[in-house]
């Protein structure tokens, strides 16, 4: 974590507002409005027939290039000017970038690849998750004597983490395809069973109807699968005008923008666990007068953790978001990699930050899912100690 998201700020969705939820089943999704629509900054979509997706991710000249490879179904290419003018779509019409590797995979260079002189090809929520993956991903770099020789020299690859597609998640597609589209309307927040799944934006409201149904095709944690299996219904939320107070239609409009403000209230606080909260930041790329960024929570124990990517511009306003809410078990494997890490890997100086012993913070970190970390002896000695 050291050199990845050394930044903090604060995530808000500056320029946009929330309009009324709408609800089917136990999906609620809240349409994000933007109040100045501009066209100075676009977005695209990019099909590919391929449905895996293997990712060079560069590295240095002698050192070994690392790989990234998911479900990587389309990519986005923003388009910019710099003056203001309205920037054009025909980058989002050009031929497939990377090559074939074989029947079902496709070699993309970069997450985030330069297609010309104002066009940038994304693989939406990718570059966030590659960030996450890459916590800690060297591994020691001490060669202490309780890690194995792979370990030493391989680090945690590969680190796997596992997610589920939008169109598995009970409901969403049907809220998808019957649910209103505002006039406005350049973004969406996710709930399943009221758990914040996704928030969504893009620049202008064109973009966001082109690349509505790509919701389906997103990742989501497996966590929100399950909420939607557990509580199949919601009840909608409902707020009114006190019609005893309506005199006039100064007073009609007073009552309606008190509503308004209402739902966006309900909305910000079921998404308070990654809206108005601040977030690490790392700067990835500069399109002009924009900033793409990828950011993750604090990744607290016991508390709603999120990673994303976003646009912004010069002003704080929100061009570009998506993010992904953490399961538990992802939190807390990032926590521990990340303590081991701020403690050079030594264990007795992590146990003595997390308050806990050696033998109960090696059985931690095996049952996260890194046991091949230790020698055999050093995970024995853990359990003989803690049984």
């Amino acid at each position: 974590m050291s050199r990845l998201f050394s930044r903090t700020e604060h995530l808000n969705l500056t320029g946009l507002d929330a309009a009324p939820s709408q609800v089917l089943g136990s999906v609620r999704l809240v349409p994000l409005l933007r109040r100045d629509v501009r066209c100075d900054l676009r977005l695209g979509l990019r099909r590919y027939e391929e449905p895996i997706g293997v990712v060079d991710l560069g590295g240095g000249r002698n050192a070994p290039r690392p790989f990234y490879a998911s479900f990587v179904p389309h990519a986005f290419v923003a388009s910019w000017t710099n003056d203001g003018a309205d920037a054009s779509l025909g980058a989002a019409l050009g031929p497939h970038d990377g090559r074939p590797l074989g029947r079902f995979a496709r070699v993309h260079h970069r997450m985030a690849r330069r297609e010309d002189e104002h066009a940038l090809r994304i693989l939406p929520l990718h570059l966030a998750m590659e960030g996450f993956l890459a916590i800690c991903f060297a591994g020691p770099d001490v060669a202490w004597p309780e890690y194995t020789r792979r370990a030493i020299a391989r680090g945690l690859s590969p680190r796997v983490e596992r997610s589920v597609r939008g169109a598995r998640l009970p409901g969403f597609d049907d809220a998808l395809r019957v649910f209103e589209i505002h006039d406005r309307q350049t973004g969406i927040l996710i709930f399943v069973a009221d758990a914040l799944a996704s928030a969504f934006v893009v620049p202008h409201p064109d973009d966001y109807r082109s690349l509505h149904r790509t919701l389906l095709e997103d990742f989501y944690g497996e966590l929100l699968y399950t909420y939607g299996l557990f509580y199949p219904e919601l009840a909608p939320a409902y707020t009114e005008i006190d019609t005893a107070s309506v005199a006039s239609l100064a007073d009609l409009a007073t009552g309606v923008a008190r509503m308004r403000r209402e739902w966006a209230d309900h909305a910000a606080l079921l998404a308070a666990g990654v809206l108005d909260r601040d977030v690490r930041v790392e700067d990835v790329y500069r399109l002009g007068p924009f900033q793409l960024q990828r950011f993750v929570t604090g990744l607290a124990l016991h508390e709603e953790n999120h990673i994303g990517e976003r646009i912004l511009r010069a002003d704080g306003t929100v061009e570009y978001l998506k993010t992904y809410r953490l399961s538990d078990a992802q939190t807390r494997r990032a926590h521990l990699l990340e303590k081991l890490a701020a403690h050079g890997w030594h264990l007795s100086d992590t146990a003595r930050a997390l308050s806990t012993t050696v033998p109960d913070l090696v059985q931690r970190i095996e049952a996260a899912g890194f046991s091949f970390l230790f020698k055999p002896d050093v995970l024995a000695a853990a359990r003989r100690a803690t049984s």
